[in-house]
């Protein structure tokens, strides 16, 4: 009789050097936010400006769009030129004026309609964050409707945040430019090095 070969969840990790983590993203959606002014940019959209050889919102999709989320969406602008990759439903945001809050009231009022426990927010002018933060962002919440699990950077907490299915009403009610500030006060708190947390909102932050 052959032994039988421990599985991922039933190794010893007292006899083995790694433990692997399974991450639900069955009833997890990403909620991409690539709609925003660029007014310190400048006339031109900075999210399809050129980085590293490809546009920069391409840089976050690309990475959301290979994760097995249940769902992705991208609201963009109604001027977007932006190519994301396919697995993205796109959303324009016809009142860019109103701020971030409506990009992801709109996001969340549209994730809502559908059989989802969680949505993971990102921005498409952070194109550092790595695969394993968004991981473990789902990982710390996606078991609990009521969790909202954010990325700390120093002693703030900021987006990318996963929100819970209980606060999508209190989303949706956002107003002005400050996103979701506030519900992130009481977030628990995943950190990850600042540096891959860098926006790009000036010509200068694509040298």
């Amino acid at each position: 009789m052959q032994p039988r070969m421990p599985s991922p969840i039933d190794i010893d990790t007292n006899r083995c050097c790694v433990k692997v983590k399974v991450v639900m993203f069955d009833r997890v959606a990403v909620l991409l936010l690539a709609a925003g002014r660029s007014s310190r940019f400048g006339a031109a959209d900075k999210l399809s400006q050129p980085w590293r050889n490809k546009p920069l919102a391409r840089h976050a999709g690309d990475l959301l769009a290979a994760m097995p989320f249940a769902a992705h969406l991208a609201v963009i602008a109604e001027s977007n030129a932006t190519p994301l990759p396919e697995i993205f439903d796109l959303l324009p945001n016809r009142e860019p004026e109103r701020g971030l809050s409506h990009s992801i009231a709109l996001g969340i009022a549209e994730i809502g309609r559908q059989d989802i426990d969680a949505c993971l927010i990102a921005l498409a002018d952070m194109p550092l964050v790595p695969q394993a933060h968004f991981s473990a962002l789902v990982d710390a919440g996606a078991a609990s409707p009521e969790a909202i699990v954010a990325t700390g950077n120093a002693n703030r907490a900021q987006v990318p945040a996963l929100f819970g299915r209980t606060h999508f009403d209190a989303l949706c009610m956002l107003q002005g430019d400050r996103g979701a500030a506030m519900l992130l006060r009481n977030a628990e708190i995943i950190e990850c090095d600042p540096v891959l947390l860098a926006d790009f909102d000036q010509p200068g932050d694509f040298t």
